[in-house]
Protein backbone atom coordinates (compact mmCIF):
# COMPACT_ATOMS: atom_id res chain seq x y z
CA UNK A 1 0.00 0.00 0.00
CA UNK A 2 1.55 3.15 -1.27
CA UNK A 3 1.18 5.72 1.49
CA UNK A 4 0.36 8.85 0.20
CA UNK A 5 -2.13 11.34 1.15
CA UNK A 6 -4.54 9.25 -0.36
CA UNK A 7 -3.92 6.34 0.88
CA UNK A 8 -3.51 7.89 4.48
CA UNK A 9 -7.14 9.03 4.03
CA UNK A 10 -7.90 5.71 3.61
CA UNK A 11 -6.47 3.89 6.11
CA UNK A 12 -8.42 7.03 8.31
CA UNK A 13 -12.01 5.63 7.06
CA UNK A 14 -11.10 2.44 7.07
CA UNK A 15 -10.79 2.63 11.31
CA UNK A 16 -14.31 4.93 11.21
CA UNK A 17 -16.25 2.91 9.18
CA UNK A 18 -14.59 -0.81 9.08
CA UNK A 19 -12.94 -2.27 6.22
CA UNK A 20 -16.01 -4.16 5.16
CA UNK A 21 -17.21 -0.84 3.83
CA UNK A 22 -14.17 0.60 3.12
CA UNK A 23 -12.85 -2.62 0.83
CA UNK A 24 -14.75 -0.89 -2.37
CA UNK A 25 -13.36 2.45 -2.03
CA UNK A 26 -10.07 1.53 -1.77
CA UNK A 27 -10.18 -0.68 -4.99
CA UNK A 28 -11.34 1.86 -6.67
CA UNK A 29 -8.06 4.08 -5.94
CA UNK A 30 -6.36 1.40 -6.45
CA UNK A 31 -5.32 1.14 -2.89
CA UNK A 32 -5.04 -2.36 -1.02
CA UNK A 33 -6.86 -2.98 2.01
CA UNK A 34 -4.64 -4.19 5.03
CA UNK A 35 -6.32 -7.51 4.83
CA UNK A 36 -2.85 -8.96 4.31
CA UNK A 37 0.73 -9.20 6.02
CA UNK A 38 3.24 -6.11 4.81
CA UNK A 39 4.67 -3.09 5.51
CA UNK A 40 3.08 0.41 4.76
CA UNK A 41 5.43 3.63 4.82
CA UNK A 42 3.35 6.57 6.42
CA UNK A 43 5.14 9.14 3.92
CA UNK A 44 5.72 8.86 0.38
CA UNK A 45 8.80 11.30 1.13
CA UNK A 46 11.42 10.87 3.94
CA UNK A 47 14.23 13.33 4.07
CA UNK A 48 17.93 12.25 5.04
CA UNK A 49 18.96 11.81 8.38
CA UNK A 50 14.86 12.06 9.61
CA UNK A 51 12.67 9.30 10.36
CA UNK A 52 10.93 6.91 7.95
CA UNK A 53 8.22 5.38 9.88
CA UNK A 54 6.24 2.07 8.69
CA UNK A 55 3.12 0.87 10.01
CA UNK A 56 3.95 -3.29 10.19
CA UNK A 57 0.79 -5.56 9.53
CA UNK A 58 0.54 -9.05 10.02
CA UNK A 59 -1.29 -11.55 11.54
CA UNK A 60 -1.00 -12.43 15.45
CA UNK A 61 0.35 -15.87 14.74
CA UNK A 62 3.47 -14.66 12.87
CA UNK A 63 4.82 -12.17 15.51
CA UNK A 64 7.26 -13.74 17.43
CA UNK A 65 8.78 -14.77 14.06
CA UNK A 66 8.35 -11.32 11.87
CA UNK A 67 11.64 -9.44 10.55
CA UNK A 68 12.39 -7.47 7.93
CA UNK A 69 15.04 -7.61 5.15
CA UNK A 70 17.05 -5.14 3.17
CA UNK A 71 17.09 -6.33 -0.33
CA UNK A 72 18.57 -5.40 -3.48
CA UNK A 73 18.39 -6.78 -6.69
CA UNK A 74 21.21 -8.87 -7.95
CA UNK A 75 21.14 -10.92 -11.48
CA UNK A 76 23.92 -13.26 -10.65
CA UNK A 77 22.13 -14.74 -7.59
CA UNK A 78 20.45 -17.76 -7.80
CA UNK A 79 17.25 -16.19 -6.73
CA UNK A 80 17.67 -12.56 -8.19
CA UNK A 81 17.87 -11.04 -4.62
CA UNK A 82 20.81 -10.38 -2.32
CA UNK A 83 20.16 -9.35 1.49
CA UNK A 84 21.73 -6.52 2.57
CA UNK A 85 20.71 -6.20 5.71
CA UNK A 86 18.09 -7.94 8.02
CA UNK A 87 16.50 -6.75 11.52
CA UNK A 88 13.93 -8.30 14.35
CA UNK A 89 10.00 -6.48 13.66
CA UNK A 90 6.83 -6.42 15.61
CA UNK A 91 3.49 -5.59 14.46
CA UNK A 92 2.79 -1.74 15.01
CA UNK A 93 4.88 1.19 14.18
CA UNK A 94 8.30 1.14 13.73
CA UNK A 95 11.36 3.95 12.22
CA UNK A 96 13.06 2.44 9.65
CA UNK A 97 15.98 4.39 10.25
CA UNK A 98 16.24 2.74 13.33
CA UNK A 99 16.07 -0.23 12.15
CA UNK A 100 18.39 0.06 9.49
CA UNK A 101 21.39 3.22 10.28
CA UNK A 102 22.79 1.97 7.07
CA UNK A 103 19.51 3.67 4.83
CA UNK A 104 21.45 7.04 5.55
CA UNK A 105 24.86 6.30 6.49
CA UNK A 106 26.06 4.34 3.22
CA UNK A 107 28.57 6.64 0.89
CA UNK A 108 26.77 5.21 -2.10
CA UNK A 109 23.04 4.95 -1.51
CA UNK A 110 21.29 2.67 -3.81
CA UNK A 111 17.49 1.76 -4.38
CA UNK A 112 16.72 -1.16 -2.28
CA UNK A 113 13.38 -3.44 -1.30
CA UNK A 114 12.47 -3.50 2.56
CA UNK A 115 10.58 -7.47 2.59
CA UNK A 116 8.73 -8.84 5.25
CA UNK A 117 9.70 -12.32 6.48
CA UNK A 118 7.65 -14.68 8.81
CA UNK A 119 9.62 -17.79 9.66
CA UNK A 120 12.10 -16.94 7.13
CA UNK A 121 9.33 -16.88 4.26
CA UNK A 122 8.64 -13.33 2.54
CA UNK A 123 4.99 -12.66 3.09
CA UNK A 124 3.39 -9.39 1.33
CA UNK A 125 4.46 -7.00 -1.21
CA UNK A 126 7.54 -5.46 -0.58
CA UNK A 127 8.63 -2.15 -0.02
CA UNK A 128 10.50 0.18 -2.40
CA UNK A 129 12.78 2.21 -1.13
CA UNK A 130 14.59 4.78 -3.77
CA UNK A 131 17.49 7.04 -2.62
CA UNK A 132 16.87 10.29 -3.86
CA UNK A 133 19.85 11.73 -5.69
CA UNK A 134 20.80 14.44 -8.13
CA UNK A 135 19.62 12.93 -11.34
CA UNK A 136 22.57 12.39 -14.14
CA UNK A 137 21.88 14.08 -17.41
CA UNK A 138 22.68 13.40 -20.56
CA UNK A 139 23.00 15.77 -23.90
CA UNK A 140 23.57 14.74 -27.63
CA UNK A 141 26.71 13.78 -28.40
CA UNK A 142 29.27 13.56 -31.32
CA UNK A 143 32.77 11.74 -30.80
CA UNK A 144 35.35 13.70 -32.59
CA UNK A 145 38.43 12.67 -33.33
CA UNK A 146 41.56 15.30 -32.28
CA UNK A 147 44.88 14.73 -32.77
CA UNK A 148 47.54 13.90 -30.26
CA UNK A 149 49.63 16.91 -29.15
CA UNK A 150 52.56 14.00 -28.51
CA UNK A 151 51.85 12.30 -31.62
CA UNK A 152 49.92 9.26 -29.64
CA UNK A 153 46.72 7.52 -31.66
CA UNK A 154 43.90 10.10 -32.22
CA UNK A 155 42.02 11.34 -28.99
CA UNK A 156 37.77 10.85 -29.07
CA UNK A 157 36.59 14.10 -27.79
CA UNK A 158 32.87 14.28 -27.35
CA UNK A 159 30.63 17.87 -28.18
CA UNK A 160 27.24 18.52 -27.91
CA UNK A 161 24.77 18.33 -30.94
CA UNK A 162 21.14 18.94 -31.83
CA UNK A 163 21.26 16.92 -34.35
CA UNK A 164 19.63 14.23 -33.55
CA UNK A 165 20.78 11.83 -36.16
CA UNK A 166 23.88 12.26 -36.15
CA UNK A 167 24.52 12.50 -32.39
CA UNK A 168 23.14 9.95 -29.71
CA UNK A 169 22.81 10.85 -26.02
CA UNK A 170 25.30 10.67 -23.82
CA UNK A 171 25.64 10.60 -19.98
CA UNK A 172 27.41 12.85 -17.73
CA UNK A 173 29.77 10.13 -16.59
CA UNK A 174 30.55 8.97 -19.94
CA UNK A 175 31.28 12.52 -21.29
CA UNK A 176 33.78 12.74 -17.98
CA UNK A 177 35.06 9.53 -18.87
CA UNK A 178 35.84 10.07 -22.68
CA UNK A 179 36.89 13.74 -21.62
CA UNK A 180 39.67 12.67 -19.03
CA UNK A 181 40.74 10.09 -21.72
CA UNK A 182 41.91 12.67 -23.87
CA UNK A 183 43.79 14.33 -21.38
CA UNK A 184 41.20 17.07 -20.56
CA UNK A 185 40.24 18.22 -16.95
CA UNK A 186 36.86 17.38 -16.00
CA UNK A 187 35.66 17.19 -12.81
CA UNK A 188 33.98 14.38 -10.91
CA UNK A 189 29.40 14.86 -10.90
CA UNK A 190 28.21 16.12 -7.85
CA UNK A 191 25.78 14.27 -6.37
CA UNK A 192 23.68 15.28 -3.49
CA UNK A 193 21.90 12.47 -1.50
CA UNK A 194 18.62 14.28 0.32
CA UNK A 195 15.91 10.99 1.37
CA UNK A 196 14.24 8.32 0.49
CA UNK A 197 10.96 7.77 -2.27
CA UNK A 198 9.30 4.57 -0.25
CA UNK A 199 6.08 2.99 -1.59
CA UNK A 200 4.73 -0.33 -2.23
CA UNK A 201 6.00 -2.59 -5.46
CA UNK A 202 3.33 -2.76 -7.37
CA UNK A 203 2.87 -4.44 -10.90
CA UNK A 204 0.38 -2.91 -13.69
CA UNK A 205 -2.42 -4.71 -15.11
CA UNK A 206 -2.84 -3.47 -18.27
CA UNK A 207 -6.90 -4.67 -19.89
CA UNK A 208 -6.53 -4.01 -23.36
CA UNK A 209 -9.38 -4.98 -25.88
CA UNK A 210 -7.25 -7.94 -27.08
CA UNK A 211 -6.55 -9.38 -23.22
CA UNK A 212 -4.58 -8.63 -20.89
CA UNK A 213 -0.56 -7.19 -20.33
CA UNK A 214 0.76 -7.33 -16.79
CA UNK A 215 3.98 -5.66 -15.98
CA UNK A 216 6.76 -5.81 -13.65
CA UNK A 217 7.64 -2.31 -12.90
CA UNK A 218 11.47 -2.02 -12.44
CA UNK A 219 12.64 0.92 -9.91
CA UNK A 220 16.08 -0.50 -9.19
CA UNK A 221 17.20 -0.25 -13.33
CA UNK A 222 15.15 2.96 -13.84
CA UNK A 223 13.86 4.88 -10.66
CA UNK A 224 12.39 8.02 -11.75
CA UNK A 225 10.66 6.56 -14.93
CA UNK A 226 9.40 3.11 -13.27
CA UNK A 227 7.85 5.76 -10.68
CA UNK A 228 6.22 7.79 -13.39
CA UNK A 229 4.49 4.75 -15.22
CA UNK A 230 3.15 3.89 -11.80
CA UNK A 231 1.46 7.56 -11.09
CA UNK A 232 0.34 8.21 -14.59
CA UNK A 233 -1.33 4.74 -14.19
CA UNK A 234 -2.54 5.27 -10.92
CA UNK A 235 -4.28 8.44 -11.93
CA UNK A 236 -6.26 6.58 -14.86
CA UNK A 237 -4.03 8.12 -17.72
CA UNK A 238 -4.10 5.16 -19.46
CA UNK A 239 -7.71 4.34 -19.63
CA UNK A 240 -9.23 4.38 -23.68
CA UNK A 241 -5.97 4.86 -24.56
CA UNK A 242 -4.89 3.01 -28.07
CA UNK A 243 -1.68 1.40 -29.28
CA UNK A 244 -1.14 4.42 -31.98
CA UNK A 245 2.12 3.06 -33.68
CA UNK A 246 2.95 -0.84 -34.04
CA UNK A 247 5.77 -1.97 -36.05
CA UNK A 248 5.70 -5.16 -36.47
CA UNK A 249 9.43 -5.74 -37.99
CA UNK A 250 12.47 -3.11 -37.81
CA UNK A 251 14.03 -2.20 -41.38
CA UNK A 252 16.29 -4.82 -40.40
CA UNK A 253 13.44 -7.46 -40.40
CA UNK A 254 13.43 -7.99 -36.50
CA UNK A 255 9.74 -7.94 -34.89
CA UNK A 256 10.72 -4.41 -33.21
CA UNK A 257 7.66 -2.53 -31.11
CA UNK A 258 4.23 -1.48 -30.65
CA UNK A 259 3.69 1.57 -28.77
CA UNK A 260 1.18 3.52 -26.74
CA UNK A 261 0.76 6.63 -24.14
CA UNK A 262 -0.83 9.02 -25.79
CA UNK A 263 -4.84 10.10 -25.41
CA UNK A 264 -4.75 12.02 -28.64
CA UNK A 265 -3.24 8.91 -30.71
CA UNK A 266 -1.27 11.27 -32.50
CA UNK A 267 1.98 9.88 -32.41
CA UNK A 268 3.24 13.33 -29.92
CA UNK A 269 0.63 13.72 -26.89
CA UNK A 270 1.64 13.11 -23.38
CA UNK A 271 1.31 14.07 -20.00
CA UNK A 272 1.62 17.62 -19.55
CA UNK A 273 5.17 16.97 -18.49
CA UNK A 274 8.49 16.05 -19.42
CA UNK A 275 11.04 13.58 -17.78
CA UNK A 276 14.69 13.52 -18.21
CA UNK A 277 16.27 9.69 -19.99
CA UNK A 278 17.34 7.92 -17.32
CA UNK A 279 20.66 5.57 -17.43
CA UNK A 280 18.72 2.32 -16.91
CA UNK A 281 20.40 -1.03 -16.53
CA UNK A 282 17.86 -3.02 -18.37
CA UNK A 283 18.14 -3.75 -21.45
CA UNK A 284 15.93 -3.90 -24.51
CA UNK A 285 14.57 -7.38 -25.16
CA UNK A 286 11.35 -8.69 -25.75
CA UNK A 287 8.49 -8.01 -23.13
CA UNK A 288 10.21 -5.14 -22.14
CA UNK A 289 8.63 -1.99 -21.30
CA UNK A 290 10.60 1.25 -22.36
CA UNK A 291 9.82 5.12 -22.70
CA UNK A 292 9.26 6.76 -25.75
CA UNK A 293 10.62 10.32 -26.50
CA UNK A 294 11.16 12.31 -29.71
CA UNK A 295 14.50 13.81 -30.60
CA UNK A 296 15.17 15.18 -27.40
CA UNK A 297 16.68 13.22 -24.73
CA UNK A 298 14.64 14.37 -22.00
CA UNK A 299 11.41 14.34 -23.73
CA UNK A 300 9.87 11.63 -21.86
CA UNK A 301 6.05 11.45 -20.56
CA UNK A 302 3.93 9.09 -20.84
CA UNK A 303 4.65 6.91 -24.39
CA UNK A 304 5.86 3.59 -23.79
CA UNK A 305 6.60 0.69 -25.87
CA UNK A 306 7.02 -3.00 -25.42
CA UNK A 307 9.88 -4.35 -27.40
CA UNK A 308 8.93 -7.33 -29.87
CA UNK A 309 12.47 -9.08 -29.86
CA UNK A 310 16.29 -8.35 -28.58
CA UNK A 311 17.85 -8.58 -31.94
CA UNK A 312 14.96 -5.50 -33.10
CA UNK A 313 15.26 -3.40 -30.27
CA UNK A 314 18.69 -3.85 -28.37
CA UNK A 315 20.19 -1.23 -30.33
CA UNK A 316 18.08 0.75 -28.28
CA UNK A 317 20.09 0.28 -25.02
CA UNK A 318 21.05 3.15 -23.22
CA UNK A 319 19.69 5.61 -25.86
CA UNK A 320 15.64 5.04 -24.34
CA UNK A 321 15.00 4.28 -20.90
CA UNK A 322 13.60 0.42 -19.76
CA UNK A 323 12.27 0.72 -16.87
CA UNK A 324 9.78 -2.30 -16.54
CA UNK A 325 9.13 -6.15 -18.04
CA UNK A 326 5.75 -7.61 -18.75
CA UNK A 327 5.31 -10.54 -16.80
CA UNK A 328 2.14 -12.28 -18.40
CA UNK A 329 0.21 -11.79 -21.86
CA UNK A 330 2.55 -13.17 -24.15
CA UNK A 331 -0.34 -14.18 -26.48
CA UNK A 332 -1.66 -10.25 -26.20
CA UNK A 333 1.92 -8.52 -27.19
CA UNK A 334 1.89 -11.11 -30.35
CA UNK A 335 -1.96 -10.22 -31.26
CA UNK A 336 -1.33 -6.59 -30.79
CA UNK A 337 1.69 -6.66 -32.83
CA UNK A 338 -0.47 -8.83 -35.46
CA UNK A 339 -2.89 -5.74 -36.06
CA UNK A 340 -3.06 -4.42 -39.94
CA UNK A 341 -1.26 -1.16 -40.26
CA UNK A 342 -0.57 1.08 -42.58
CA UNK A 343 2.81 2.11 -44.30
CA UNK A 344 3.17 4.72 -41.13
CA UNK A 345 2.47 1.86 -38.85
CA UNK A 346 -0.93 2.89 -37.92
CA UNK A 347 -3.95 0.71 -37.51
CA UNK A 348 -7.64 1.38 -38.67
CA UNK A 349 -8.61 -0.64 -35.43
CA UNK A 350 -6.29 0.39 -33.02
CA UNK A 351 -5.97 -1.79 -30.10
CA UNK A 352 -7.58 -0.23 -26.76
CA UNK A 353 -6.28 0.05 -23.25
CA UNK A 354 -10.03 -0.16 -21.33
CA UNK A 355 -7.95 0.35 -18.04
CA UNK A 356 -5.03 -0.01 -16.07
CA UNK A 357 -5.12 -2.20 -12.36
CA UNK A 358 -2.20 -1.38 -10.38
CA UNK A 359 -1.98 -4.42 -7.68
CA UNK A 360 0.49 -5.49 -5.26
CA UNK A 361 3.64 -6.98 -6.47
CA UNK A 362 4.45 -10.71 -5.46
CA UNK A 363 6.94 -11.03 -2.33
CA UNK A 364 10.39 -10.73 -3.77
CA UNK A 365 11.58 -14.15 -5.27
CA UNK A 366 8.16 -15.12 -6.05
CA UNK A 367 6.31 -14.19 -8.78
CA UNK A 368 6.28 -14.71 -12.36
CA UNK A 369 9.50 -14.54 -14.28
CA UNK A 370 9.37 -11.72 -17.26
CA UNK A 371 8.06 -13.01 -20.12
CA UNK A 372 11.24 -14.82 -22.86
CA UNK A 373 10.83 -14.01 -26.49
CA UNK A 374 9.22 -16.97 -28.15
CA UNK A 375 11.20 -19.70 -28.87
CA UNK A 376 13.70 -19.31 -26.36
CA UNK A 377 14.72 -20.04 -22.66
CA UNK A 378 13.00 -17.97 -19.67
CA UNK A 379 14.72 -15.26 -18.95
CA UNK A 380 16.44 -14.56 -15.38
CA UNK A 381 14.76 -12.15 -12.63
Amino acid sequence: MKMDPAGLVVIAMLRVLGAGRMAGVAAAMGIAAAGHAQIMPERLYNGINRPLIVTIVAPESDEPMLAIRLMRRDAAAASGWVVVAESAASSGRADMASLFPILWTRSAPVLLYAQLFSAGEAIGPPVVLQPMLTPERAALMIERAAASPDGGPARVIPQITQDAAQGRPMFESEQIRLRRLAGQAAADREVVYTGIRAYVDRHLVFDTTLGEIEIMLRPDAAPNTAYTMLHLSAGGFYEGVVFHRIVPRSSTGHPFVIQAGDPSAGGSGGPGFMIDLEPSTLGHAFGVVSMARSGDPDSGGSQFFICLSQAGTQRLDGRYTAFAQAVRGEDVIMAIAATPVDAAGRAADAPIIRTVRVVDAPPAGQGPRPLAEPGTAPVER
